[in-house]
């Protein structure tokens, strides 16, 4: 069952009271996993059982994204606040420097901590801040495409689509290249999530301005890319690698933009390999 966590944090001189959503299992070091813009904590589901048996797993909903608030008034989606951000939830869980796993925006906040030293090791996934200013407005304008589909399909038929493989092609293609592994359920969960996302238009405006430039020497990092991520292309994972000449560039064949659910078992090893 999903829990919650209250905790303090100091923004311009402010002191505000966030809340934040996850599900912790397993047992090790621990594992802190992001999720991608507009998606919640459940995307990792298909995952964490292959992670629990070596690592104490901590997966949040990222403020104003599935069942976490949003972020209070005067506090920006940016990473300069995300970051701190996260850095408190971890001590309100009694986590120090965890390792981190995030794909996408997920991804992009992962190597943030790892840039600042808050965690130890990073494994980001199709991270965003690799694009050329093309590639970013491409992205942008599929999100918000996925956006406005999602606030505008009525329940019932959201729910017929995701009884068949087609449909759910139809409703998470742009970011599984294998929609139809997904359950019916999980799919409508995750469309509900991005129509209710209250962070998803802040985030994404707080976004358009970021390059990820720096390297994360002295600590392992791995970023992994899809083969069929039609989100953020796979040649943005040579970028990385050479912005991270330290890094750790691997593969996914056959998986999409969210690859947790193409393939589990592949994803899971490269998290661990990573965290070792």
């Amino acid at each position: 069952m999903t829990s919650k966590v209250s905790f303090d944090v100091d923004s311009a001189g402010v002191r505000h009271t966030l809340t934040v959503a996850y599900e912790r299992t397993g047992s090790g070091e621990p594992l802190l996993l992001l999720h991608g813009i507009g998606h919640h904590w459940q995307a990792w589901e298909p995952v964490i059982p292959l992670l629990a048996p070596e690592r104490d797993v901590i997966a949040i909903d990222l403020p104003g994204f599935g069942t976490s608030p949003g972020l209070p008034d005067g506090m920006a989606y940016d990473l300069h606040t995300v970051v701190p951000v996260l850095g408190a939830l971890c001590e309100a869980l009694g986590v120090e420097r965890p390792h981190v796993a995030g794909n996408s925006l997920g991804g992009l906040l992962a190597l943030e901590l790892g840039r600042g030293r808050l965690v130890r090791s990073v494994t980001a996934l199709s991270p965003a801040g690799f694009w050329t200013e093309a590639e970013r407005r491409y992205a942008f304008g599929t999100l918000l495409a996925l956006r406005r589909a999602a606030l505008a399909l009525p329940r019932p038929v959201m729910d017929g689509l995701a009884r068949s493989s087609a449909g759910r092609a139809v409703l998470t293609g742009s970011i599984y290249a294998r929609p139809g592994r997904r359950s019916p359920e999980a799919v409508v969960a995750e469309t509900l999530a991005l129509r209710e996302a209250t962070g998803f238009h802040r985030t994404l405006r707080a976004g358009g301005g970021v390059r990820f430039t720096d390297d994360v020497p002295g600590l392992p990092v791995t970023v992994a890319w899809g083969s069929r991520d039609r989100l953020l292309l796979r040649r943005q994972g040579i970028r990385a690698k050479h912005t991270i000449p330290g890094a750790r560039l691997v593969r996914l064949p056959g998986c999409g933009h969210v690859p947790m659910n193409d393939d589990p078992a592949l994803v899971a090893r490269v998290i661990l390999d990573g965290s070792r």
